[in-house]
């Protein structure tokens, strides 16, 4: 996403927002930086889909499975992903460009979830067209 919005003090800002689909190492949570890779997770889906498998290859053909049941699981399986993709963190940044009068500026920073994400654009526009700055109070924090 993103937008351009003026200024109250006339200077044209550029409000972006980008998801990142890797997880950066933050200095803050040093021990949980290191991972296993992707391993474990690919053995975990083989072993639950080969049991899937093996107990429908064992049903009798007497069993009736309702529609339901299927449904139920189905959306069961795929509410993790889902969730995992709309939780993805996102980087938002608003950049002005050098006037006569003022230097530029760039303001970054990171936020969880598409809504939220969209709310925030909408009110970092809003505080830059009041203010000509966005919130201090917020999420992004300006950057040399």
């Amino acid at each position: 996403m993103t937008r351009l919005v003026r200024g109250a003090d006339g200077r044209m800002w550029t409000v972006r927002s980008q998801i990142e689909w890797r997880n950066p190492a933050a200095d803050a949570d040093f021990e949980h930086d290191v991972s296993g890779g992707h391993g474990p997770g690919v053995l975990m889906l083989a072993i639950v889909v080969a049991l899937g498998v093996i107990l429908i290859a064992w049903t009798p053909e007497s069993v009736i499975v309702p529609a339901w049941l299927v449904v139920a699981l189905l959306l069961l399986f795929l509410f993790f992903p889902a969730r995992w993709a709309l939780r993805r963190p996102w980087v938002v940044a608003a950049e002005s460009k050098k006037t006569d009068e003022l230097p530029p500026e760039r303001w970054v920073g990171r936020i969880r979830g598409i809504m939220t994400v969209r709310n925030e654009v909408s009110t970092v526009a809003r505080k830059i067209e009041m203010y000509s700055l966005p919130d201090l109070d917020g999420p992004l924090t300006p950057v040399d």
